[in-house]
């Protein structure tokens, strides 16, 4: 029987099989994810009392949250088309885990919306849903529907990933408790997903260095899109201009870990 490696050992220190079966495992997820999915039901402290806010405050966060969800739609919808062309089992697997982080955080969100008094979140998002981001989903579920797993992977595990994770850390610093709860446990979920992404498609270009071409290609078209979602995010949140080009340029660094140019 092969022997087991060291669960307390750093993941990224194991030898690559090792790291496979280890981190792309059920067993991983259910250790990474099992603190805040039981001790914080829809995703916070159900004892946290409400802060209050004016209108104007709470009109904001309602559109963020919208955007948000449109964003964890994609990555639902995408991961879990992209089950079906994992080209072997670690990464099936992965992704099968994937799809019930995206529903558990479109669902932790959609609830934050009803809490915030939304009467039917699903008609808020279709309403307050910013076009760059819908055309990006649009663009992603293409890239699944004709099977074309490095680019798939590319802007849901890389792109998407990264500007989630910048966006939701960043709105962690200014939110009220419960939105930055949420945002917490997200997050955690998001850096996950990003570094499947970034190790998935680093072993593929190893071996097919002319792949970067090709996603660079790809990164082209799409970054005006995440780029122009930015944009509209800043106006939710309130972020003064001067910091708005720190946002991207942490977004860009991500992305670039791959060697890609746009």
């Amino acid at each position: 029987m092969r022997p087991r490696p060291d669960r307390d050992a750093e993941p990224h220190l194991l030898a690559e099989e090792d790291f496979l079966r280890e981190v792309h495992s059920f067993d991983f997820w259910f250790e990474a994810v099992s603190g805040y999915l039981e001790e914080q039901p829809f995703g916070h402290d159900p004892d946290l009392v409400e802060t209050p806010m004016d209108d104007v405050a709470r009109d904001s966060l309602i559109t963020t949250l919208c955007n948000y969800c449109v964003g964890e739609t994609a990555a639902l919808e995408a991961s879990s088309g992209l089950v079906r062309l994992a080209p072997n089992h670690h990464s099936r697997v992965f992704l099968a885990t994937q799809v019930v982080d995206e529903a558990r955080h479109l669902e932790v969100f959609m609830r934050r919306l009803e809490d915030l008094g939304v009467e039917d979140p699903e008609a808020e998002i279709d309403r307050r849903a910013n076009q760059g981001l819908e055309d990006f989903r649009s663009r992603l579920l293409e890239l699944v529907d004709r099977g074309d797993w490095d680019a798939a992977v590319f802007a849901q595990n890389v792109l998407l990933e990264s500007m989630e994770d910048t966006v939701f850390r960043f709105h962690e610093q200014s939110a009220d408790e419960i939105t930055r709860q949420v945002l917490v446990g997200v997050v955690a979920d998001e850096r996950r997903h990003l570094g499947f992404g970034e190790n998935d498609l680093g072993r593929r270009l190893a071996h097919d260095p002319s792949g970067r071409r090709r996603l660079a290609e790809v990164r082209a078209e799409l970054d005006p899109l995440v780029l122009g979602s930015f944009e509209g995010v800043y106006r939710d949140l309130g972020i003064a201009r001067q910091d708005q080009p720190e946002l991207g340029r942490h977004y860009l660094d991500a992305v670039e870990r791959l060697g890609l140019t746009a």
